[in-house]
């Protein structure tokens, strides 16, 4: 019986939400942010590359100063940034005129075309297991923005609200900073994308802020700061993605930046914002299920994808008896 009034409620509001025409045009926006955000980040991802093989260092340890400034000169990086410079006007322009069910879901449709272009230009084919972990990290993020969608109410955001949000953020960006200094030698890939993902979260969530306070005509000192608080995630978010270029394949950065990114923002909304006070207990245990799914399709990812794969296999390790005989050969020739 819950169920038969979960489906019909939730039948009720996809009905409301589609008699809207401007849905028209936020379906095909939200598309085309997806599109942009998808060969953005594949010519990143080859501008990082190119740096890599000119500067002949790695950027696994992150990007020094040469590496950035490298990168502004490669036409394939600043094609790459550009375009995700269109990807994010695209999912604002969507935002402002279609509901986050529609909207969100949608951006998960990078990771699929991304997917299929870093396997069409590397030749790494996805494979059953791949493929299933990208089904586990786009289900899992539809279940959780659906479920965050029927279920919770904007409302003003407080300057209480605003002063944790900001707080949270700075915490946040002071612990990833000492988690650069410990495993910057190690360079772990999935905690850039990790780490990118988490403060493009707090930025959706201050760009909503900032874009509500500016049409309310609300633009006060508190505004101001929420726009210095926004750049700085952004520039060292931005930082940790291209980072994550040169450990991994461009599909595995957007995984992590589709899935985090808006699990962040929803679960801002519903602690600190409170905008689900009214949902039911199931809602919440479907938030933990749908948020685990997509996190662990994200881990399955890092570990199964076919070009991390075949990349570990080339390092140069000296295996089983060749080891053997050079430490053999080393006394036989000194005789």
């Amino acid at each position: 019986m819950l169920l038969l009034t979960v489906s019909a409620s939730v039948t009720d509001q996809i009905t409301e939400a589609f008699r809207d025409p401007a849905i028209l045009a936020g379906i095909p926006l939200a598309l085309l942010g997806a599109i942009f955000m998808s060969f953005g980040a594949q010519y990143q991802y080859r501008g990082v590359q190119k740096v890599e093989k000119v500067t002949g260092r790695s950027g696994g340890n992150g990007l020094d100063r040469n590496h950035l400034l490298n990168l502004l000169r490669r036409p394939s990086w600043l094609a790459g940034t550009i375009m995700l410079g269109l990807a994010i006007v695209c999912q604002l322009a969507a935002l402002s005129v279609a509901p986050l069910i529609v909207v969100q879901p949608l951006g998960a449709v990078s990771l699929v075309i991304t997917t299929l272009l870093n396997a069409r230009i590397s030749g790494h084919r996805p494979t059953r297991q791949s493929i299933r972990s990208i089904v586990a990290a786009v289900g899992g993020i539809f279940i959780f923005v659906t479920i965050a969608a029927f279920f919770a109410t904007e409302r003003p955001v407080t300057q209480a609200q605003l002063l944790i949000i900001l707080g949270l953020l700075a915490v946040t960006i002071v612990i990833f900073a000492v988690l650069w200094l410990v495993f910057r030698k190690h360079g772990l890939a999935l905690f850039y994308i990790v780490a990118s993902g988490v403060l493009y979260g707090f930025v959706a969530t201050l760009a909503k802020v900032v874009l509500s306070r500016i049409r309310d005509q609300n633009f006060d000192w508190l505004t101001l700061l929420c726009v210095v608080a926004l750049l700085a995630a952004v520039a060292v978010g931005a930082y940790f993605v291209q980072t994550a270029y040169s450990l991994g394949p461009p599909d595995l950065v957007i995984a992590g930046l589709t899935v985090i990114d808006p699990i962040v923002a929803v679960v801002i909304g519903l602690v600190v914002l409170q905008e689900a006070e009214t949902a039911p207990l199931w809602a919440f245990i479907g938030f933990g299920v749908a948020g685990a799914l997509a996190v662990y399709g994200v881990i399955s990812l890092a570990r199964n994808h076919p070009q991390v794969i075949s990349d570990s296999l080339e390092l140069p390790f000296t295996r089983g008896s060749a080891s053997d005989d050079s430490s053999s050969d080393g006394p036989k020739s000194s005789s």
